[in-house]
C-alpha cells in the first residue's frame, strides 16, 4: 500500500481542489484565532515604571532615589559611568577632594550596609542644561537626605547635587559622569 502526505495528515484525497481549499482555510484561519482569556503581551518594562526609567532624566532621578531608599547597589551601580568622578569640598583643609567609581561604589555600599534607613527627597531643579543631541546634561538639584545609622545616630542634611549625566546616544540610559556635592554637611 502506497502512503502519501495526505494520509499522514488525515486529509481525504478525494479531490485536489478540496484539499487545497482545506489547507488555505487552515492557513488563514489559524493566525486569526484569539484566546479571549489570554492577556495581551505588554511590552512596557514594569521595572522601569516602578523604579524609574534611566533613559529619561526624571526616571534617572527616580531610580537614584530608589537605590538609596532600598539601599541597593544593584540599582545604584548601573547609574554610575565607568569614568565617574565624585567631588566634594573638604572645608577643614580648604580643598576639593575627588574620587572615582570604585571608591564611590565602595563608600555607597558601606553607607547602605551600615544604615537602617535612608530617605532621599529630590526637590527643585536649580539648573538643567541638555546638549542638542541629548547625550550630555548638567542638572543642579536640591535634596534632603536622612540617614538612620541607629536610633541614636541620625544624620540629616540638605543641599544641592550638581550632576553631569552622559550617554552615547539619546536612546540609551543616562549615566552619572560627575557629581559635585554641594550639601550642607
Amino acid at each position: 500500500m502506497k502512503r502519501n502526505f495526505h494520509h499522514l495528515v488525515g486529509v481525504p484525497t478525494s479531490s485536489f481542489s478540496t484539499q487545497l481549499l482545506f489547507w488555505l482555510l487552515l492557513l488563514f484561519l489559524l493566525p486569526s484565532c484569539i484566546n479571549p482569556f489570554a492577556p495581551k503581551v505588554d511590552n512596557t518594562n514594569i521595572f522601569d515604571e516602578l523604579l524609574g526609567d534611566p533613559k529619561k532624566i526624571d526616571g534617572f532621578y527616580i531610580r537614584f532615589q530608589n537605590a538609596y531608599q532600598f539601599r541597593d547597589t544593584t540599582l545604584y551601580g548601573p547609574l554610575i559611568d565607568p569614568d565617574f568622578n565624585f567631588i566634594f569640598r573638604d572645608f577643614d583643609r580648604n580643598v576639593d577632594v575627588t574620587w572615582g567609581r570604585a571608591e564611590d561604589m565602595n563608600s555607597t555600599y558601606n553607607l547602605f550596609v551600615q544604615s537602617q534607613d535612608i530617605q532621599l527627597q529630590w526637590n527643585n531643579i536649580v539648573l538643567q542644561a541638555v546638549n542638542p543631541e541629548g547625550t550630555r546634561a548638567q542638572i543642579v538639584r536640591r535634596f534632603n537626605l536622612l540617614v538612620v545609622i541607629n536610633s541614636n545616630d541620625i544624620i540629616r542634611t540638605d543641599g544641592s547635587a550638581n550632576f553631569v549625566l552622559a550617554r552615547a546616544d539619546s536612546s540609551m540610559a543616562w549615566k552619572l559622569l560627575q557629581w559635585r556635592d554641594e550639601s550642607e554637611l
